[in-house]
């Protein structure tokens, strides 16, 4: 287990302090300073925008702002490129800056550029802090380093972060908590992972550690687990694992807060509009700037550990997280399918993950209906 302790000015430490308060400027929609032996950049996300925002940030950027976009929307502006770019914004103009960001019909209107260090930082940052990956930055040159009062952050800084992450998990609280079906639970609380997310691993019955310990690994989704949406299966996969557990010798459900793939609530919901107007789930995530899945599982192998966990039974559909708990450490004894109802709004969804992620889905036998849905 890591804690992350305070260490001398400039360390391990501080430059995590410094990373998760610029999440916060950036969720709250405040502009920062991201700097780089490359030179520094102002950023601002596309969330943050308006004409009145802009309009302040032009005498700053003197024609050299530039709009950074993840590589999943440039393909869908009609580019076929593997790694993010950007494109130069001569003039705030928020109507074309919203068309490259975030419109249907938006096409590519100028050459697209590779980032600087400190652009694919900004935009690794709008990742982190569950925007929408589209980022305009203002290069300040690399002597700058106090612009306005701005919040500031390295480019090594940001990219260590996420990795270092990971791993750095601290159990913070347990205790009895008896589920519908599964009477006889723990919940036990750890924070980390992914910044100072809290993550939950519940530990049902008295599963036995010198044996493999059946497991499943089950990424948040307030409207499947919460709200019994019929778009995913995720609510049934949820009690159903509870269920099997507590009546096949005990188990562990880590319930990880990766809410939309990793993409957050709000990113989850506008994908969803785009599958309600016949996007799949994963084209509507393109759309938006996001590649097939933004989770990670390696943190998922250290509660497990921490747990006293060696060897595993997987209840999944998905083979990355099989895969994710293998590179953990963990011994993977075998695996098992967890599916719940099939409905009509759920269907295509269930045959995009089979067909377009791998996924082991053996029990569709009808025709996609028109809407689509969430993630396992």
């Amino acid at each position: 287990m890591k804690d992350r302790k305070p260490t001398l000015a400039g360390g391990t430490a501080f430059g995590h302090i410094r990373v998760e308060r610029v999440i916060a400027e950036v969720r709250s929609g405040r502009p920062v300073l991201v700097t780089s032996a490359h030179g520094n950049v102002i950023a601002v996300t596309f969330e943050s925008l308006d004409d009145s925002f802009l309009a302040e940030l032009a005498p700053v950027a003197q024609g050299r702002a530039r709009l950074v976009l993840a590589a999943p929307r440039l393909r869908r502006l009609g580019i076929e490129r593997q790694a993010a770019g950007f494109i130069a914004l001569p003039t705030l103009d928020f109507a074309r800056i919203a068309a490259l960001s975030v419109e249907l019909d938006g096409r590519i209107d100028a050459p697209v550029a590779s980032l600087t260090p400190a652009d694919e930082a900004a935009l690794e940052l709008a990742r982190l802090a569950l925007v929408l990956p589209a980022v305009v930055t203002v290069p300040t040159g690399a002597g700058t380093t106090d612009v306005a009062g701005l919040l500031q952050v390295s480019d090594t800084e940001i990219s260590d972060y996420r990795a270092q992450e990971q791993h750095a998990l601290k159990l913070i609280s347990r205790a009895p908590v008896p589920l519908e079906g599964a009477p006889d639970s723990e919940f036990v609380i750890f924070r980390g992972g992914e910044g100072l997310r809290d993550q939950v691993a519940v530990i049902v019955g008295k599963p036995d550690l010198a044996v493999p310990v059946t497991v499943r690994l089950h990424s948040a989704c307030l409207t499947g687990d919460l709200f019994g949406s019929l778009k995913c299966d995720c609510g049934d996969q949820l009690r159903h694992t509870a269920k099997f557990m507590a009546e096949n010798g005990g188990g562990m459900l880590l319930y990880l807060d990766q809410e939309g793939r990793g993409n957050g609530i709000s990113n989850k919901i506008r994908a969803y509009r785009l599958q309600a107007q016949g996007f799949d789930t994963y084209d509507a995530d393109e759309v938006l700037g996001f590649d097939h899945d933004q989770r990670g599982f390696a943190y998922a192998g250290t509660m497990l550990k921490q747990l006293g966990v060696k060897s595993v039974r997987v209840m999944t559909n998905n083979p990355v997280k099989i895969a994710a708990l293998e590179n953990a450490g963990l011994d993977v004894a075998g695996d098992q399918r967890i599916v719940g109802r099939l409905t009509d709004q759920n269907v295509r969804y269930l045959a995009s993950k089979r067909d377009r992620a791998g996924h082991f889905i053996d029990v569709l036998d009808t025709a996609p209906p028109a809407h689509g849905g969430a993630k396992d």
